[in-house]
């Protein structure tokens, strides 16, 4: 699943995208409210995490910009203003929680969860499929034809990103950016590898075969074999 965190202290934004991340998700970090808005407003994500006082627009502008460009993701703030007026208005103007710091980043996730399973929208994007490939993004779990499939977490994250795309062909630069967030080193065989246990696991024992090479340009996953230069 894709979070946006939208934080201008950067130890604090850091701190939140690497947890989130190690918990499984992939994270958008903005440092601006007007970086946060155009992410919102032009990116899909299934949960936004915005600070309230932020350089640009502040974290309530964000948020009014969002629901006018139509995005109805879950809005969790967090912010260190404890007043009861403030959490009001948040709430009032479509937020679905507020969380003060100081926090504790286990109660950040468990919210946050919690979010996510709230709504037929939140239940809908819980589940990625494919032929008989299916991930349930909230328990993180995979199966292939009833199967369950034990994954690590970047395979997960990966697989999830691949189904997220499928159907493109998804270059190692940008596979590298979003599932290791580095940038690609021609040199490292780490994505490679990575792909080739994947396949072991999801392809391998399965019919059709889900996750081709495209020689010369990356990888993609479909359920329609294709003619072509693959692996």
């Amino acid at each position: 699943m894709k979070i946006l965190v939208v934080e201008d202290e950067p130890k604090t934004g850091t701190y939140l995208k690497q947890g989130m991340v190690e918990a499984g998700f992939v994270v958008d970090l903005a440092s601006n409210g007007v970086d946060g808005l155009h992410l919102a407003s032009t990116e899909s994500y299934e949960l936004a995490i915005l600070d309230v006082m932020l350089p640009g627009i502040d974290g309530w502008q964000v948020l009014q910009g969002m629901r006018r460009a139509g995005k109805e993701m879950p809005v969790l703030f967090l912010t260190a203003r404890d007043q009861v007026e403030d959490r009001v208005k948040g709430l009032e103007l479509g937020a679905d929680d507020y969380l003060v710091k100081p926090f504790a980043f286990s109660e950040l996730l468990a919210r946050v969860r919690t979010l996510l399973r709230r709504g037929g929208k939140a239940k809908d994007a819980a589940f990625l499929r494919v032929a008989d490939l299916e991930l349930d993004l909230l328990r993180r779990r995979v199966t292939r034809a009833g199967k369950r499939i034990d994954l690590t977490a970047k395979e997960f994250v990966l697989l999830e990103l691949l189904l997220r795309r499928q159907g493109e062909v998804l270059p190692r630069s940008l596979i590298a950016s979003q599932v290791w967030d580095m940038n690609f080193d021609s040199d490292t065989n780490v994505i490679e590898v990575a792909v080739r246990r994947l396949r072991a696991k999801v392809d391998d024992d399965f019919e059709p075969r889900l996750i081709r090479t495209v020689r010369g340009m990356g990888y993609v996953l479909e359920d329609v074999a294709k003619d072509g230069a693959c692996d």
